[in-house]
């Protein structure tokens, strides 16, 4: 078992005469950012001009500055752009400002763990990744509870980053949860094969392949939406609450029977090969590698492959049926 922390292992008083930015204020950098304000810690929120994240900081009451203002500042700063945009904003205005007795913060270890981001070797690093995105990290700190987090150390020049990412995860209620240790080779790898094996890779193109398979035979599009997308949701809710085991006991016989016997011939050990694959690819840093060449080249590849994704069949018949659906939010 990996060593768990909680609330009574980390002490928010560390952080007394100190300022953490919040650089970006995206999802996660708005749900961080209040309810790390409303656990009593001074929070600086970094965000350019224009845009709706910046008018947003403003109304939640904060003086959003540009980063380079919060690198000289503050004495932690908490990186929450996107990850492609990391290493190039750390270079150009915020490298020169981190001296010793700096931190330096991420909830992903990408850039770092990467070497997109090589911090010098005075200033403490480490990471408070909750797991769940910055919407339900605030909705569960308002109601007095927490997501869980992983912590992780990559640089530890003062001897106190531990304790320092420690409340800062109690900050955003992390510690209510629980606190699980980890590396941030470790978080990295694992998010990056979770995203694209399962999550999100795996998960559309076994939605998109199942639709196409029913639609091909000559069934209506609607059906094949409902049976192959629309009640994916059911089955990842009653695993997310129950896992996989109870997720079973709540379907009928004739679908626990199907999953077990038929599940096999659809990840079969080819499907498995590919995965480690993939898992190769990551631990490399090959993907990782690509990844930014594709950025820095304009994107080419992404925007083609987005492109084709959403003049998908799917999702032109997902569109019409989600309007008779009163109960999503728009």
């Amino acid at each position: 078992m990996p060593k768990i922390y909680y609330d009574k292992d980390a002490d928010l008083n560390i952080y007394n005469n100190r300022t953490i930015a919040i650089i970006g204020y995206g999802i996660q950098g708005r749900g961080q950012a209040l309810s790390l304000r409303d656990s009593g810690l001074n929070v600086l929120v970094s965000q350019r001009k224009g845009g709706p994240n910046y008018d947003m900081a403003i109304a939640d009451g904060f003086k959003p500055v540009d980063a380079r203002t919060a690198a000289q500042e503050a004495d932690v700063l908490q990186i929450l752009t996107q990850d492609h945009v990391q290493a190039e904003l750390y270079k150009k205005d915020i490298k020169r400002y981190m001296k010793k007795g700096k931190s330096l913060a991420f909830s992903h270890g990408f850039n770092v763990h990467f070497g997109q981001i090589v911090p010098p070797e005075e200033v403490d690093v480490w990471m408070i990744a909750p797991k769940g995105p910055g919407a339900l990290v605030r909705r569960q700190y308002e109601e007095g509870k927490g997501v869980p987090c992983l912590v992780a150390v990559y640089q530890d020049a003062s001897g106190n980053a531990l304790k320092d990412a420690l409340a800062y995860a109690k900050g955003i209620g992390g510690g209510r949860a629980g606190i699980i240790e980890t590396t941030f080779k470790e978080e990295t790898e694992t998010d990056l094969f979770g995203e694209q094996s399962v999550l999100c890779g795996g998960a559309s193109e076994l939605v998109k392949a199942g639709f196409e398979t029913l639609t091909e035979a000559g069934y209506q599009p609607e059906i094949a939406y409902f049976e192959c997308l629309h009640e994916l949701k059911l089955i990842v809710d009653l695993m997310y609450e129950e896992g996989v085991k109870g997720m079973r006991k709540r379907v009928s016989d004739t679908a626990e029977y199907g999953d077990y016997s038929r599940g096999p011939r659809i990840i079969t050990d080819r499907t498995r090969k590919e995965m480690k694959k993939i898992l190769s690819e990551i631990q490399s840093g090959k993907f990782a590698r690509e990844w930014m060449r594709e950025n820095k080249k304009g994107r080419p590849n992404f925007d083609q492959y987005r492109e084709d994704s959403e003049n998908h069949p799917i999702e032109k018949v997902g569109v019409k049926l989600r309007e008779m659906m009163s109960w999503m939010n728009k």
